[in-house]
């Protein structure tokens, strides 16, 4: 996408981090559901203001800075780097102080030019600690290895759902 400051991602994203949670209104549909790792996932737009403004006052120097988008009809999909200060608890990651720097994807599917449906993936606990301990997972988190080139991590990710109908 050559103007990704258009994009429906680029724009719920950048109002968060902004929080113009209001802005959230005409970018989600009331029922999104907002599928997110360390509990964080949402079931409609009032949910996920308020995980934002919970995020805001454990990070208030939040920000996404969105590297690319791309868009396929209703999907948009973005790579994002996230970088904030832990100054309190958030996401299950305690509160230290210390600045952080992690990456993350964001899946959307839109409807009427609203996210009805989005997948983060990301791995708030190497927020924590840079030593991170391989998890366990139960349903509906699923075990994810990854071999970046600065070593191999696994963590939990929310099990892909199916589609919703429209």
């Amino acid at each position: 996408m050559s103007d990704i400051s258009s994009a429906v991602v680029f724009r719920w994203l950048a109002a968060g981090d902004a929080g113009v949670l209001d802005a959230f209104d005409e970018l989600l549909h009331p029922d999104a559901v907002i599928h997110a790792p360390a509990g964080l996932s949402t079931t409609s737009a009032d949910e996920e203001k308020a995980v934002w403004r919970i995020a805001l006052a454990a990070m208030p120097d939040l920000r996404h800075d969105v590297q690319e988008v791309v868009v396929d009809g209703d999907v948009e999909m973005a790579r994002v780097v996230v970088t904030g200060t832990l100054t309190a608890s958030f996401g299950g990651v305690e509160g230290t102080g210390r600045s952080f720097r992690i990456d993350q994807a964001v899946i959307t599917h839109l409807r009427d030019g609203r996210v009805v449906e989005a997948w983060e993936i990301a791995a708030p606990a190497w927020v924590a600690d840079d030593t991170v301990v391989s998890p366990r997972c139960s349903k509906p988190w699923v075990r994810v290895t990854m071999a970046p080139l600065s070593g191999e991590r696994t963590f939990c990710v929310m099990e892909p759902s199916r589609p919703r109908a429209s």
